[in-house]
């Protein structure tokens, strides 16, 4: 999914819209495991409202529309104006335009009013935001979920202490100090962030891909 950093939000625009269209197969194929089961673990009913943090090129809106059903909406926010043209046509493919808002926008800025959805779902974004912008970005969630609602999130993880970082898992991390543009997330400890950010953690579970951690975890605001 596309996020969006502090430091150039216009460069960031630029490079998701150019792989915009190879996506899926450049990372969706490592990924799709770890989005559904955070899915899942969000366990969205009938008739509610979702908001989709970097929708990228709408494999979620897809699964979390099909979940709140034809009472239901959904609602996606992505940086890059390209991504929701890839999604807008795999949502009109599928039958649910009724259904799905796709927005080009700002996370830390959301274009809703507070109270505005039941539940909200990030997949690989929160960890592409700079450590002061996932603040912002959670607190901008929190402020449109209803008093109970609630986050799931799906991030590259940090590895929980007592364990050894593997070798991608270093390599990983140099690369994105070294070469931001070329990697551009971080790890990050999603527990501890949600529950800094407010939201008590209800669900949390751990899964590698290529031996780096992922961490799925679902917050209540």
């Amino acid at each position: 999914m596309s996020g969006q950093h502090e430091s150039n939000p216009q460069s960031d625009q630029a490079f998701y819209d150019r792989i915009a269209h190879a996506y899926d197969f450049i990372a969706d194929a490592n990924e799709h495991t770890a989005r559904e089961r955070g899915e899942a673990a969000l366990n969205l009913q009938p008739g509610e409202r979702v908001l989709e943090i970097g929708f990228g090129t709408g494999n979620s809106l897809i699964d979390l529309a099909k979940a709140v059903g034809d009472t239901g909406s959904v609602a996606g926010v992505d940086v890059s104006p390209k991504m929701r043209d890839v999604a807008a046509g795999k949502v009109a493919e599928a039958q649910l335009g009724t259904q799905v808002e796709l927005l080009v926008g700002d996370a830390r800025k959301l274009p809703f009013p507070d109270d505005s959805f039941q539940a909200a779902f990030t997949s690989f974004t929160l960890e592409l935001f700079e450590p002061d912008d996932i603040a912002k970005v959670l607190a901008e969630v929190k402020r449109v979920l209803e008093p109970g609602g609630r986050l799931g999130v799906v991030s590259m993880a940090v590895v929980p202490a007592g364990e050894q970082e593997s070798t991608l898992e270093r390599t990983y991390k140099w690369m994105h100090q070294h070469f931001p543009h070329i990697v551009d997330c971080h790890p990050i400890d999603v527990d501890t962030v949600l529950k800094e950010a407010g939201y008590s953690v209800a669900h949390s579970d751990r899964m590698d891909i290529w031996t780096m951690p992922v961490g799925i975890v679902v917050g209540a605001a």
